[in-house]
């Protein structure tokens, strides 16, 4: 795993009493870009040093706009469908 400041770490989420994390990448220590990282969690405002585990990965600014687009138009897609199947009261 390499990282820049400035990356996005995702942390995945493979059960349901966690819900997947992501935080920005504000320091990374190592000049290969290897953890661990300064991260700033987006759920809690906090900073912490992190060695993220094999359920992790890091992206890029842009393509975390790309995954947050894709997952707009999932959700759009899926109200669209309830809306057009919605019985009337």
């Amino acid at each position: 795993m390499h990282a820049r400041a400035g990356d996005w770490l995702i942390i995945e989420s493979n059960g349901s009493e966690r819900s997947a994390r992501r935080g920005l990448i504000e320091d990374v220590r190592n000049p290969s870009g290897a953890p661990p990282y300064l991260v700033r969690w987006v759920d809690t405002d906090r900073t912490c040093l992190t060695f993220p585990g094999p359920d992790a990965r890091v992206v890029t600014p842009e393509e975390l706009a790309e995954l947050d687009a894709a997952a707009n138009r999932r959700f759009t897609a899926v109200q669209q469908e309830i809306h057009a199947h919605r019985s009337p009261l």
